[in-house]
């Protein structure tokens, strides 16, 4: 009796273990969403391709990448290592081109990617919100005291960088030409998002050719960049211990009162307009108008016309605060839910794997690693002479070669320095973005 008690008291613990993992289960999310919705919805996308009956439009399309995106972002994020890196946006990028390769997809699956990509020129419309909705919904203080404040290391940073770049890859056999506009720009360029898609365009409609030709070519340079960069700011977060006098402790310049103003705190609107995001997704289409109509009259590219307009508008505050709160708004959906599976989409269609890995070589992360370490570095010892926290100002500057936002996080992660964030968007957007117009310009008459 006792026995068959115990046997039953056990077999009740070991049921009651089960339910407890199958909760656990159950409760596990990808991205938001929890493990069994997420696999029947991946299930129901798989099928549909399988079976060929995938519709070959924007719902298609957008099932694909918004699947992949959702979970390949989370695999890189989750990944011991590769999420210390930005895993999610580099898995996201560079698994799809080796699964094309291998040919895992079929052509229904492609075909659906392929009408939404490029035929809506869905990644049109995602660089028109990164970058406009971003530069719209940024502090003007921050924007043009941090401009003025970062204004001596980003650029010194910069030429060290471009010049450092280009005569280690002279060394490694490079042409100034390649090296410049495929190694170094992509790397200060702002990150896939506001700096690799807009050069794509731009490249393409100076050089000819499509954008995916380019994103092969620029991308490879702008993740190397990255890692390289987290790496720095890691070793700077180690020296800052062995050296106080050096340290701010996250303040980037040493009065404190001064560092206090760029503490911006957010809107005090908490829930979301929904038609002032409307609104504002009306306003960065006709940002993206404008910056084409631009073109014919000027001769520089819609994209980089569409950051200066943007740009300008937010120094003159032309736009009422509200429309710009929508248009940022947006830019905050965008940059959360679609960057992912844009990847995804860049992955499967514009980068193809021969091409990336042509261009990969010894003396081509060697140049990348020069060009961060040597921005970092002038960062570190200019900074000192501005009246700024050597490390901070190192690691700020360090943020020039992340790849966007999710660059950002990455780099003042490493250093534990997130109180950075808003000089960091000051050396990532506007420097970017200031990188991507001069580029664009040289190109013109150097091509």
């Amino acid at each position: 009796m006792t026995d068959s008690c115990n046997h039953a008291l056990k077999q009740q613990s070991g049921d009651s273990s089960v339910r407890q993992k199958l909760r656990a289960l159950c409760a596990y999310e990808i991205g938001v969403i929890p493990l069994p919705v997420f696999a029947v919805i991946a299930l129901i996308v798989f099928l549909s391709a399988h079976l060929g009956y995938l519709p070959k439009n924007m719902i298609g399309g957008l099932a694909v990448i918004m699947t992949m995106g959702v979970f390949f972002g989370q695999v890189g994020q989750r990944t011991p290592i590769l999420k210390e890196i930005g895993g999610g946006a580099i898995l996201c990028l560079m698994l799809p081109s080796v699964l094309v390769f291998l040919g895992v997809f079929g052509g229904t699956t492609l075909d659906a990617t392929r009408m939404l990509m490029k035929e809506a020129n869905f990644l049109y419309f995602v660089i028109a919100s990164l970058v406009v909705g971003s530069i719209l919904g940024m502090s003007r203080f921050i924007l043009v005291q941090g401009m003025i404040r970062m204004f001596v290391p980003l650029l010194v940073g910069t030429l060290a960088a471009v010049f450092s770049g280009l005569a280690v890859g002279a060394l490694f056999g490079y042409s100034v030409y390649h090296t410049f506009f495929f190694i170094i720009v992509p790397i200060i360029g702002g990150g896939i998002g506001e700096g690799i898609l807009p050069l794509s365009l731009a490249y393409s409609a100076i050089l000819g050719g499509s954008p995916e030709t380019y994103v092969a070519q620029l991308a490879p340079a702008a993740v190397v960049g990255n890692i390289v960069a987290i790496i720095c700011s890691g070793y700077l977060a180690r020296l800052a211990l062995k050296r106080p006098a050096l340290n701010g402790d996250g303040m980037l310049i040493r009065a404190r009162e001064e560092n206090d103003l760029f503490q911006v705190k957010e809107d005090a609107n908490k829930g979301i307009d929904l038609q002032l995001m409307g609104a504002g997704v009306l306003l960065i289409c006709a940002f993206f108008i404008l910056g084409g109509l631009l073109e014919k009259v000027v001769g520089i590219p819609g994209p980089v016309m569409m950051i200066l307009v943007a740009v300008l508008f937010k120094y003159l505050q032309v736009l009422p605060k509200r429309l710009e709160i929508g248009a940022n708004s947006f830019y905050k959906l965008v940059s959360a839910a679609f960057i992912w599976p844009v990847m995804i989409g860049l992955g499967m269609l514009y980068v193809p794997l021969d091409s990336v890995v042509k261009v990969f070589s010894v003396g081509y992360v060697v140049v990348c690693a020069t060009v961060v370490v040597s921005m970092t570095l002038a960062g570190f010892f200019i900074g000192n002479l501005m009246k700024m926290f050597p490390i901070e100002s190192a690691i700020v500057t360090c943020c020039h070669s992340g790849l966007g936002g999710t660059g950002d996080v990455a780099i003042l992660s490493a250093a534990n320095r997130m109180s950075l964030m808003p000089f960091a968007q000051i050396s990532t957007r506007i420097g970017g973005a200031s990188t991507v117009i001069l580029a664009t310009l040289l190109l013109k008459v150097f091509a």
